[in-house]
């Protein structure tokens, strides 16, 4: 009759084990969001660049972040695309592709 205690309460070992490691990833799941969202609260808004207030502005119908501190503009997702598709086919990639050619 001891090795059927034994055995009960190795389950029941085991079980609260799994329980204490699901709990334990769960708090540290929250814990990574707080962290995230703390992080996105203290940047929201800032420039990369100085830390200065952005602004939001448009320009040639997309909305883009602009610092007036050190003059840094940044596009928000599917930016580039939105002005790339005003300026033809491939007249904005082209300027942006020259910039980072390099002339001989």
């Amino acid at each position: 009759m001891s090795t059927e205690r034994t055995a009960e309460d190795e389950y029941f070992a085991r079980e609260e084990i799994e329980k204490q490691h699901k709990l334990a990833k769960q708090l540290a799941g929250q814990r990574a969001h707080h962290e995230a969202e703390a992080l996105k609260a203290a940047h929201w808004h800032k420039c990369p660049n100085c830390g200065n207030d952005l602004q939001t502005i448009t320009f040639k119908g997309a909305a883009v972040e602009r610092c007036f501190h050190c003059h840094g503009t940044w596009l928000h997702a599917g930016g580039l695309e939105k002005l790339a598709a005003q300026d033809g086919p491939h007249r904005l990639i082209d300027a942006v592709i020259n910039m980072f050619s390099r002339t001989p």
